[in-house]
């Protein structure tokens, strides 16, 4: 059974009167176990269990601890190239936008390669615009041979690719592969991707799949909250994680909760998520699925990233730019949103050891083609 059987399975489930039946005792009974249902999940994300969040935010901790100790992995993203031949209504590289376009030459992503690789970072996410020929992909695998010379770890968040090409860029030095649903709700689906490959929603729901059976060492998955309902996209999200953990035990996942920008185009979300709810809801994902990577982006405030650094979350971006070349220039108008966390690499490192934690900024060993 794929995922998208069991996403039918809860397409005719009333969460608003399930979720309203829901009693203090259920949400306790969820908490208490080792090894929650989907419905004690959905018991933990609910809104009435907020007032429990000091006491998931303390089992999220534990369990985070037990798991990845008290660590923090670094890495930064790069953006090569905003071309895109998709229209989503919430994106800011949005063919139909009117911002400029720009594409890294071999030589620029050299030199952003250099900048990044002075900083002492060892992963890297490559990421582009979703323009998807042919050419494109050549691109982008004459990006990554270059990549791999400074870089140990890659991971790519492009265009969504079949199986074959994620075994050839495996070759080539990628390791990961980061790619957001944006919402599990196949109606709005169409109605906010308008037009390109990505209005495909089943191929895209398949994609981190392909991308573990061609041997990625991690995947990480993720919705974008503003979209669709708030508990309904986390919901699915979560047991989106647990299905491909549990089918692919050679793979590393992660879960990000990435909320939405500002973006060219003024796309307002649909239902903003507050502060609080995130945090609900990244410590459920931590209950729900133990050994889950939690991804904190710079999306989010320095203030927020710093309170919530400890309750459950494994890696997060430093020296984050959004417009390409980003590193070695400052164009703000091929930008895709706007961050909220500026801090460089340091002043991340700074922070994460004063709450004596330690940056990791190279989690793993590549030795003739296999990891130890």
């Amino acid at each position: 059974m794929g995922f998208y059987d069991i996403i039918e399975k809860y397409k005719a489930f009333d969460f608003e009167n399930y979720c309203n039946s829901i009693k203090n005792e259920d949400i306790i009974n969820s908490l208490n176990k080792t090894k929650l249902n989907d419905m004690d999940f959905l018991n933990i994300i609910s809104n009435k269990a907020e007032k429990y969040i000091e006491i998931m935010a303390k089992k999220s901790m534990d369990i985070t601890r037990q798991y990845f100790g008290r660590t923090i992995s670094l890495y930064t993203p790069m953006y090569i190239s905003n071309y895109c031949t998709n229209r989503c209504i919430y994106c800011g590289f949005n063919k139909d936008n009117k911002i400029k376009r720009a594409k890294l030459t071999l030589e620029e992503i050299e030199k952003e390669a250099i900048e990044i690789a002075k900083t002492g970072l060892k992963h890297l996410l490559v990421l582009t615009g979703e323009a998807d020929t042919e050419k494109d992909f050549i691109y982008l695998k004459d990006s990554i041979k270059l990549l791999s010379n400074y870089f140990p770890s890659i991971s790519i968040e492009v265009f969504p690719m079949d199986t074959d090409k994620y075994i050839e860029l495996k070759k080539l030095g990628v390791d990961g592969l980061t790619v957001y649903q944006e919402t599990y709700n196949k109606e709005l689906y169409e109605k906010v991707h308008l037009a390109g490959k990505k209005r495909d929603y089943h191929y895209r729901l398949d994609t981190p799949e392909r991308g573990a059976i061609a041997g990625f060492r991690q995947v990480s998955i993720g919705t974008l909250f503003g979209l669709g309902e708030t508990i309904k996209e986390a919901f699915f999200s979560g047991l989106h994680l647990r299905y491909l953990m549990d089918n692919y035990l050679d793979t590393e996942f992660s879960i990000s909760l990435p909320r939405i920008n500002d973006a060219e185009g003024g796309f307002k979300p649909n239902d903003p998520m507050r502060d609080k709810k995130f945090v609900q809801i990244m410590t459920a994902y931590r209950i729900f699925a133990n050994r889950a990577g939690i991804n904190i982006s710079t999306r989010e405030k320095q203030e927020f990233r710093d309170n919530i650094m400890k309750l459950g979350v494994t890696k997060m971006s430093a020296d984050s730019k959004t417009d390409v070349g980003g590193h070695t220039k400052v164009d703000n108008s091929t930008k895709q949103f706007e961050i909220s966390d500026n801090r460089n690499v340091e002043e991340m490192v700074h922070s994460i050891e004063s709450q004596n934690y330690q940056a990791i900024y190279k989690d793993w060993i590549w030795e003739s083609g296999e990891i130890r």
